[in-house]
């Protein structure tokens, strides 16, 4: 069998992909830094309208506070960060939500979802997805058509995470402002209270990291070189496939 092996620039990702992608990662990191220093502070959560250090938490997490008067177990208390890290958080969050904002629409219009995300028809059978989540669980390495392609799993993934996960945690972060919900109450009432919106932002973020951290261990596995040069020049090298024996 002969074995012919070209290597071709292949246009991979849009200008508007990559500047979106860079920024919303940079805004992620910044927003999982500061919301870590923020729920230091009271690292109790509740579920309704209100809560305190008076209230039976909900759960609470095993760690100390950086706050003196909130009760975790421990005989000591962390540095308070929470005035910079509250700072942080919210100043970024609006540059993530403009960010999302401007790739949103863009896409909308120029059918960047319809061709690059939206599974094709073809592949949208339990058949197809049990393929494709048996080949994850076994951290099967991609193939060459994968350097320029998405299969389904991943499409269905980053739909989930654009229209499902980034507007909850918006909504659940807007829902924990005192203007939005004297302004908009009945979006805040729908969540059950600001307290319960500040337990369902603290999940949401949760499954946020995790989605990062497989994002991150399948480019690896995929080529960490080649895929991130691809989003940074919006171009991947790509090798023909051999041709199979006997053609």
């Amino acid at each position: 069998m002969a074995t012919i092996e070209a290597t071709a620039a292949t246009s991979r990702h849009s200008a508007l992909v990559r500047v979106t992608h860079w920024l919303t990662a940079l805004c992620f990191l910044a927003l999982l830094v500061s919301g870590t220093e923020i729920v230091i502070s009271h690292p109790r959560f509740y579920w309704g309208e209100t809560g305190s250090v008076l209230t039976t938490p909900l759960f609470q997490l095993p760690i100390p506070s950086s706050r003196a008067l909130v009760p975790t177990g421990y005989g000591y208390v962390l540095p308070d960060q929470n005035g910079w890290s509250r700072y942080l958080h919210f100043q970024t969050a609006w540059v993530a939500v403009l960010t999302g904002l401007l790739y949103t629409i863009v896409s909308l219009f120029n059918g960047h979802f319809r061709t690059n995300l939206l599974p094709d028809s073809g592949a949208r059978s339990w058949r197809g997805f049990a393929t494709t989540i048996a080949s994850h669980l076994r951290f099967a390495r991609p193939n060459e058509a994968d350097a320029w392609s998405y299969n389904p799993l991943q499409r269905l993934s980053y739909l989930f995470v654009i229209f499902v996960l980034f507007p909850l945690v918006i909504w659940t972060g807007l829902a924990m402002s005192p203007a939005f919900d004297s302004a908009v109450p009945a979006t805040v009432n729908l969540l059950g209270g600001v307290q319960s919106a500040r337990t369902i932002h603290f999940f949401v973020t949760l499954a946020l990291v995790l989605f990062l951290l497989v994002h991150v261990v399948m480019v690896w596995r995929a080529g960490f070189r080649n895929r991130t040069r691809a989003m940074i020049t919006g171009r991947a090298d790509t090798h023909a496939i051999p041709p199979m024996e006997g053609t």
